[in-house]
């Protein structure tokens, strides 16, 4: 697992250490895209997959819980638009696709969900 070096002990905190983790997974899978001169998807791919965990990590410093789930919801939208590109590369013949990736994501999907659900209340 990976865990960040800011001052903060988020090893406890499952959905930015999913979030985090997601992002490397995403970062490998774009080197294989790019490998084979995907770039389009590529630089989508690497953008809002990124982007996930970079909005909860916000979401960690929000100002007021109005915030907090805004930016829950960002990610919950990037999340959204990375799945998009997953399925394009899993209906294209000549992308490759990694089944577990999107396993991951919908997982992580599931939690920033049940996140703002709960925050909501």
């Amino acid at each position: 697992m990976i865990y960040s070096n800011s001052m903060r002990d988020d090893k406890e905190n499952i959905i930015v250490n999913k979030s985090q983790q997601f992002a490397v997974d995403i970062i490998k899978f774009v080197e294989k895209l790019e490998e084979q001169k995907k770039y389009v998807i590529s630089r989508q791919l690497l953008k809002s997959g990124t982007s996930i965990g970079a909005n909860v990590r916000e979401a960690q410093n929000a100002e007021s819980k109005a915030d907090f789930i805004h930016k829950l919801k960002i990610a919950l939208k990037e999340a959204d638009e990375t799945e998009y590109w997953l399925i394009l590369c899993n209906l294209s013949e000549s992308y490759p696709y990694d089944d577990l990736l999107h396993k991951n994501l919908v997982e992580l999907m599931k939690i920033l969900s049940k996140i703002i659900s709960t925050s909501k209340q």
